[in-house]
């Protein structure tokens, strides 16, 4: 049918195909036939030359095993041609809900047109590298079947922030404690600190050794100070940012008082080496968030970094369903998942974000924002603050130089 109405506009258009023109199904048959009715060229070979555009119709949606001969090297020769590409639905060699590539290649597109629905996979794993920027037309159809995800978009990142009243003061923005531990990664306390702090939360503390970038807005009390009776029970702890291995040792104390508990980087490797905290944090009532990324994850679910990345919407569930816990499995495409809920889909962020400590400011942001509306949603507000932490990124090309301080004055921008 793009062949027949491109070539109805004046292009010069010749579809290649491998396909046996007597085992089509009914659709594809009628449009071959309309097609050379037209007059355009139907041929097993390009025609020499580079191409204004290439559009991928290969295989489309329902993928599953990887393109072999002729296909694997029609995708081979897509991939080589000096023209944009535009995918039809998903790309070839690509798992329309994994996101991951089935084969040695997909074809890298310019942009996809995906219809009647969105796919998972074009937003996560391998998705958004070969999918390039995604179109979508519902073809004038309702479906009415249950999503495999939701795509975060701006309404959803714009309720995770509080609004704030003329009359407000810091007390109504809530506190916030990062558990800290190791001298030598005190950074990473400081970068998550600093991150609560441009989220809006009211005050700010850390527990641990002080970094020389904590500005004075941040309060360091007594490294002890939070297990004063009373205090974590009414805050939001994030733990595990530089924490080292002496985070281990605080760990119970904070799975069993914080009303609101996130775990990061060495509280996650901790846990999965620890089978009672694992069953603290699984018997765990208050509300409690995740941010591993794959390998964390891999090892929370004695797995490989691998299988995670294989089925990136499985993993973040499995690891909400056992921990029943609001979980961010980080990556291209974070995934939020709550129990029992659809996971969230994160469209933002590049490869800027790939920088030490981008992890420790997105749990500071997300534990900040958390702080301001204790009574909201967790899913959906921490979908919100992974959406703003990727958009900070996309402020510029993803080659650009960034840092995890600059990633956090960019926070909300």
């Amino acid at each position: 049918m793009a062949a027949t109405h491109l070539h109805g506009c004046g292009w010069a258009v010749c579809v290649v195909t491998h396909a046996d023109a007597a085992r089509l199904p009914p659709d594809a048959a009628a449009a071959r036939q309309a097609a050379l009715a037209a007059g355009v060229p139907w041929q097993a070979q390009p025609p020499a030359g580079a191409p204004d555009l290439v559009i991928d119709a290969l295989l489309g949606l329902g993928q599953t095993r990887a393109p072999e001969g002729a296909m694997a090297a029609a995708v081979a020769q897509i991939n080589a041609l000096p023209a944009p590409v535009l995918a039809v639905d998903v790309p070839t060699g690509l798992a329309d809900t994994l996101g991951v590539r089935l084969g040695a290649e997909a074809v890298r597109a310019s942009a996809t047109l995906t219809l009647l629905t969105a796919k998972p996979g074009l937003f996560t794993a391998d998705g958004r590298d070969h999918a390039g920027a995604v179109w979508h037309d519902a073809l004038a159809t309702t479906d009415t079947a249950p999503p495999d995800a939701w795509l975060t978009g701006r309404t959803t990142a714009l309720a995770a922030r509080s609004p704030r009243l003329h009359r407000d003061h810091k007390g109504r923005f809530g506190d916030l404690w990062v558990i800290g531990g190791d001298t030598a990664m005190a950074g990473a306390s400081a970068l998550a600190a600093r991150a609560a702090l441009r989220a809006g939360a009211g005050r700010v503390f850390v527990a641990g050794p002080a970094h020389p970038s904590l500005p004075p807005d941040v309060m360091t009390p007594a490294t002890i100070a939070w297990q004063a009776p009373g205090v974590a029970e009414a805050a939001t702890l994030v733990a595990g940012c530089g924490g080292g291995a002496a985070v281990a040792a605080v760990l119970p104390q904070a799975l069993a008082r914080a009303a609101r508990l996130v775990l990061d980087a060495d509280a996650l490797n901790a846990i999965a080496t620890d089978a009672a905290l694992a069953a603290q944090l699984g018997a765990r009532r208050q509300p409690t968030v995740l941010t591993p990324h794959p390998l964390e994850a891999a090892r929370l679910l004695g797995s490989t970094a691998a299988a995670v990345q294989a089925d990136r919407l499985a993993a973040a569930q499995a690891l909400a369903q056992r921990f029943g816990a609001t979980v961010v499995l980080k990556g291209s495409g974070s995934v939020v998942a709550a129990p029992g809920a659809v996971p969230c889909l994160n469209p933002t962020g590049n490869a800027r974000l790939a920088v030490p400590g981008s992890g420790d400011v997105l749990a500071g942001w997300l534990a900040g924002l958390w702080a301001q509306q204790p009574g909201a949603n967790v899913q959906r507000l921490v979908a919100g603050a992974v959406w703003w932490h990727g958009a900070a990124a996309d402020a510029g090309p993803a080659a650009a130089p960034f840092s995890a301080s600059a990633l956090v004055a960019a926070l909300g921008g």
